[in-house]
């Protein structure tokens, strides 16, 4: 591209590039995109949008043509990179002059200096942080804006990058502008208070805007009783206030021992606003959530903690610690417990009325994670959660003197006590675990909890809610297996309740009450089976009177548990999950996060049904084909939960239908990209080979091994075990066609073990196929071996001595004592021929062969004999104890494999 009067044209283009009308915007874009690797193109754009009189759109768009050609042509390595000349140019152009009037291309242009920056700042751009600082003690309100913006982005990018010669120059920077930046946000900081209680708010606006950039609490928060909501301030101020808390929070997380000396004020300043009067009319939501968080994390900090041995504490430790001791005293750790749960965990009037108008998503609102960072409810409640922790011997007394003085029924009427009696029983819950000695739950359960239960007035629904939520947090705690049954009855009384919220919190508690053993060891089976059906019956109502996927979730989850906690006991009650769950899946075509959890409900079904999910089979095959279809879109979200569903109908199918051996279509593509799921597909090829080796090798036999062959070049030592473990169980089940079928992988075998292969793991592989192959089709072996004679321009006798010499010497790299007993057995089958080279090493397979007898033989002691420990009899049936899962349909089949291939005894 000429460059000699290209800015007419550029801006034609870009102009042309503004309009409403395809057919002009298009080609001014395809032109545009031609010009981007041209020499002088991004000179050009820098005039463009330096031109104050040309229109805001083009200018614009000049802008983000020149960011977007920082990422792409900046680096010097990169493709059609610009010339080191044209950087020069350009890097002096953007740093002439800050006198932008527009705010947002100003915004533009220093994110874009910051990208440059990122990448030339300090070699190739020394200049930038002398000029940015010269420009921001200027005098011009304008200038001085625009460079803070600047400087601000730019600090902000070099701050971000994280290599070690990164860091140092950035602290070098740091330490050189520090207590420049410091002074110039205290003076603004004092400008912007003497202007708005001079009530000069235009002033004070451009005042608060350049305290911000340049980045004192009180005075800041007092200020805003000055500025009404309507202010044009207003939402700046606030701004500010949450900046100077969140360095405050960043000081304490990034450099705990320095801000010891701020600890005790942080701690007069945070509690007096939260805690006392001083915060009434002052505070604001986002405020209050920053000085919780500044609290917790000062009470928390394992810095400001000594050792459990005094002597061994570090001073600043000790320090830290005097100054919280003296700070939290008997009644400010009271005013602090008691305002938490009396104001902060409060219902708010916004809550409320979102129970009533949308209680779905008031039901699951979120509260894990990092919400505490952000939201105010589950900050208040980890807040809560941490004070009670390190100061429980104070707050116990509190929180039960709370308790006892809502004993009985709360009457309806009463609305400020009944949110009262639900922040207590939240804090109760909350406390649980510290709780646990002071509590005598079983007895509060029967005398107090049950009877508010029962209580069905509208109003005590918040009651309702709020007890049964607190039996869940209590369960895994302290709760007799005893009180079971009676909390089942309760279970089922609420899940028809007439509020929503009621319900699905049912869903939740059950969810505490059918977790593994390992979780809740007081849980008894046989207790919940009489309530099994009819929970299961209203938790299906539920799954379809509620509307939003996340409520759809939880219910499924809450299924899929107590599908799994009852396994097979579920098999009489399943008809309305299967009548239901076709109709969700075709429901949530948009709703990919559903599917997984329908996904995984199928997969626990599909276990505790057995055999019997063939009858499921219409339903169950066409979503796996869809789940596990990688050239449809879906497939990134339920590829995971597909496979495993694939698997586990495997396992538990009694036979072999056309439409499972159909859906390994997809098996193909998943194996060639070879994903972390790779182990999950050679599970499933297992699975297929043990239920019907024959019709699934005759169906895919050529498309398996490619894929084999394909993946053995690449994978690592490990993945090479996995795919040789498959082909072994293929020679177990079938000898003869998976000999014939995976023939094409068979030569690297055999040059392995002549060769001597280094890995043990991988050597010992080598080793078991040989020996099927050997034992099961010594005809085949013998026709591998010619085959392999002739590559070698080896004589097979010759080859033959190398092959059993390396087996013998490497017989120490198979630990397992079944593929020792293979490889003895195999040698042993050798030793009836006369051929010289096999009697040669007659000595070798012996010694081999004792020392493979020796570890499967064990001392029967009744009859003082020596046995196989690895022959199986026919007639074995082990018996199964109340906790073992029965055996599966492919555990039936490995064991069948497994009787035919160990009645052979070492002689």
């Amino acid at each position: 591209m000429d460059m000699d009067g290209a800015s007419s044209v550029v801006l034609q283009a870009l102009t042309q590039a503004t309009s409403q009308d395809t057919a002009v915007l298009k080609p001014a874009e395809e032109q545009l995109r031609q010009w981007e690797t041209q020499p002088g193109f991004y000179s050009v754009l820098l005039n463009i949008l330096n031109n104050h009189m040309l229109d805001v759109n083009v200018r614009w768009l000049a802008v983000l043509y020149f960011k977007n050609g920082i990422d792409r042509y900046w680096r010097r390595v990169a493709p059609h990179a610009l010339s080191e000349e044209e950087k020069t140019s350009l890097r002096a152009g953007l740093i002439t002059n800050f006198n932008e009037p527009v705010n947002q291309i100003a915004t533009q242009i220093a994110v874009l200096i910051a990208k440059v920056a990122r990448l030339d700042c300090p070699r190739q751009w020394p200049e930038l942080i002398p000029i940015l600082l010269e420009s921001v003690k200027g005098q011009d309100g304008l200038r001085q804006h625009r460079a803070l913006l600047t400087f601000h982005h730019v600090t902000k990018t070099l701050a971000s990058k994280r290599l070690a010669q990164d860091r140092r120059l950035f602290q070098d920077l740091a330490s050189g502008i520090y207590s420049f930046a410091c002074s110039l946000w205290s003076h603004h900081t004092d400008c912007f208070l003497q202007q708005i209680y001079a009530r000069e708010e235009a002033a004070a606006l451009g005042s608060l805007e350049r305290t911000l950039l340049s980045l004192k609490g009180s005075n800041m928060l007092h200020s805003s009783r000055m500025v009404g909501p309507d202010s044009t301030c207003r939402e700046k101020l606030e701004k500010m206030i949450i900046l100077y808390t969140k360095v405050l929070l960043d000081f304490l997380e990034y450099h705990p021992c320095a801000f010891i000396p701020l600890i005790q004020r942080s701690l007069e300043f945070a509690v007096s606003y939260l805690f006392t009067p001083a915060g009434e009319g002052v505070t604001f939501e986002r405020f209050i959530v920053q000085c919780m968080n500044l609290i917790k994390i000062i009470v928390k900090n394992d810095a400001y903690k000594p050792s459990k041995n005094i002597d061994d504490s570090k001073p600043e430790s000790l320090e830290a610690h005097k100054i919280k001791t003296a700070f939290f005293t008997h009644p400010t750790l009271t005013e602090i417990g008691r305002r938490l749960v009396s104001h902060y965990f409060l219902l708010t009037k916004e809550e409320l009325a979102m129970w009533e108008e949308d209680p779905e998503s008031f039901a699951v609102e979120e509260t894990g994670g990092d919400s505490w960072k952000y939201s105010l409810r589950p900050c208040a409640e980890v807040l809560f959660l941490d004070i009670f922790h390190n100061y429980n011997q104070t707050l116990i007394p509190v929180l039960l003197d709370m308790v006892q003085n809502l004993q009985g029924l709360t009457n309806v009427e009463d609305s400020a006590q009944l949110l009262m009696k639900d922040s207590v029983y939240n804090a109760v819950g909350l406390a649980a675990y510290e709780l646990f000695d002071n509590v005598d739950f079983d007895q509060w359960f029967k005398n107090q909890l049950l009877g508010e239960l029962q209580v069905s007035h509208h109003r005590y629904k918040l009651i309702r809610r709020r007890v049964i939520w607190l039996i869940g947090q209590w369960i895994s705690v302290k709760f007799k297996s005893d009180l079971r049954p009676l909390l089942y009855e309760v279970i089922l009384s609420l899940m028809q309740d007439p509020d929503l919220v009621v319900r699905q919190l049912q869903t939740f508690v059950l969810i505490l009450n059918s977790r593994s053993p390992v979780d809740d060891f007081e849980f008894r089976t046989e207790q919940f089976l009489p309530y099994l059906e009819s929970i299961f019956g209203l938790l299906f109502q539920l799954l379809q009177q509620v509307t939003e996927c996340d409520t759809k979730m939880q219910v499924l989850h809450v299924i899929s548990c107590v599908i799994e906690r009852v396994n097979i006991q579920i098999r009489p009650y399943v008809g309305c999950l299967v009548q239901y769950l076709p109709l969700l899946w075709k429901q949530s075509e948009e709703h990919n996060m559903l599917r997984c959890a329908i996904l995984t409900t199928l997969i626990h079904l599909v276990q505790g049904l057995g055999s019997e999910c063939k009858n499921l089979y219409s339903f169950l095959l066409p979503v796996i084909q869809l789940s596990t279809d990688v050239t449809l879109p879906p497939h990134v979200y339920l590829l995971e939960d597909g496979l495993e569903l694939w698997l586990v109908t495997l396992e538990n199918s009694p036979a072999i239908t056309p439409e499972l051996l159909r859906i390994f279509q997809n098996m193909s593509a998943l194996l060639d990209l070879s994903s972390e799921n790779l182990r999950t597909c050679f599970q499933i090829v297992n699975a297929y080979l043990y239920l019907s080796a024959t019709d699934f090798l005759q169906n895919y036999a050529e498309s398996l091994c490619r894929s084999f062959c394909n993946l053995l070049k690449d994978v690592t030592n490990e993945g090479q075990v996995q795919v040789l473990k498959v082909v072994e169980i293929a020679l177990k089940v079938s000898p003869v066609l998976g000999a014939h079928i995976f023939q094409p992988l068979l030569p690297a075998v055999f040059r392995g073990i002549v060769d001597g292969e280094r890995y043990p793991v991988v050597m010992s592989t080598y080793l078991g196929i040989m020996g099927r192959i050997l034992l099961q089709n010594s005809s085949f072996f013998s026709s591998l071996l010619t085959q392999m004679a002739s590559e070698c321009s080896q004589k097979m006798d010759q080859l033959l001595g190398s092959v059993i010499e390396m087996w013998v010497d490497r017989m120490d790299n198979i630990t397992q004592p079944e593929r020792r007993k293979l490889s003895s057995l195999a040698l042993l089958s050798l030793l009836p021929s006369d051929n010289s080279v096999i009697q040669d090493k007659f000595c070798g397979i012996i010694n081999i062969s004792v020392e493979a007898l020796h570890d499967v033989m064990t001392e029967d002691t009744e009859t003082a004999t020596f046995k196989d420990c690895m022959l199986m009899s026919h007639f074995e049936e082990p018996k199964l104890s109340e906790d073992e899962e029965p055996p599966t349909e492919q555990d039936k089949r490995k064991k069948l494999v497994s009787q035919i291939h160990t009645h052979k005894q070492l002689p």
